[in-house]
């Protein structure tokens, strides 16, 4: 049985981050273990007045008893990070209880639609960065990408050449594998590019018209529950994709549930599917 360690905050209301990765990892048959970053009363997006407590000083104990117990994984798998200095201690923690050959899956959850969310700044962007150019899998959104290389982001502006120019350079930079989120070249779909320093693979689905919180995470559940239990990185990312899709539609008929997708519903698509 697998065992993977996810690195992200817990926002107590919002469907994202661990109450997402817990049980959608889970439900692969993953054995899943958390150390969180930071505790939200909600998520940052659309609420006011959230609450925000940062754990970066109890991470260090917490993984450091892990190795004093001979406690180890088979991937780390990190998301949301309460604070830049963060990226030392995961660094650390994945040198003393990741496995030989273990996987270091980095969802840098930092920024969507051109604009960082709150809290974080380009000293933020710089430590996340270098924590990508150690990721056996990197995760980010097109926005995500542009500010960890500097490039421009363009909105919907973009072709085929501006996608794998961003998957190239999040190589170069150290990342193994590239899985690039929410790229589409037509009003009417919505994937992702794959690139594992050699081809680019594209895979997509119908765009929806609802914009969800919390879907970026609950594609990088699925990725990561789904690449530990042996699909291919493509593979991983196409059940992760249709997951996603699946869990929007399932939230399609409650207009008033705009805080995040009710991917509750969707989790037989995972046990179905194993």
């Amino acid at each position: 049985m697998s065992r993977i360690v996810t690195v992200q905050d817990i926002s107590c209301v919002g469907q994202c981050s661990i109450t997402v990765a817990l049980p959608i990892v889970s439900a692969f048959g993953v054995e899943t273990s958390i150390l969180p970053s930071a505790v939200l009363s909600t998520h940052t997006g659309g609420f006011k007045g959230f609450t925000f407590r940062d754990l970066t000083e109890d991470m260090p104990g917490i993984y450091r008893h892990w190795h004093a117990e001979k406690i180890d994984f088979d991937a780390i798998y990190t998301g949301y990070l309460g604070n830049a200095r963060q990226v030392d201690y995961i660094l650390e923690m994945a040198s003393m209880v990741l496995k030989k050959n273990g996987l270091l899956i980095v969802d840098p959850a930092m920024a969507d639609y051109g604009k960082l969310y709150t809290g974080f700044d380009d000293a933020f962007v710089a430590e996340m960065a270098r924590l990508c150019s150690h990721a056996d899998y990197v995760l980010p959104n097109i926005s995500e990408a542009a500010f960890i290389l500097k490039e421009k982001y363009v909105g919907e502006g973009y072709d085929r050449a501006y996608v794998e120019n961003l998957c190239k350079k999040l190589h170069a930079l150290g990342a193994k594998n590239v899985i690039l989120t929410g790229v589409g070249f037509s009003a009417d779909q919505l994937g992702v590019a794959v690139y594992d320093g050699k081809t680019v693979e594209y895979y997509f689905n119908k765009r929806e018209e609802r914009n969800s919180h919390g879907t970026g995470d609950i594609f990088a559940s699925v990725f990561s529950g789904a690449l530990v239990t042996g699909r291919t990185a493509y593979a991983a990312a196409a059940l992760a994709a249709d997951f996603t899709v699946k869990a929007i539609q399932a939230t399609a008929d409650d207009p008033t549930h705009t805080y995040g997708v009710k991917f509750e519903k969707v989790i037989p698509f995972i046990t179905d599917n194993l």
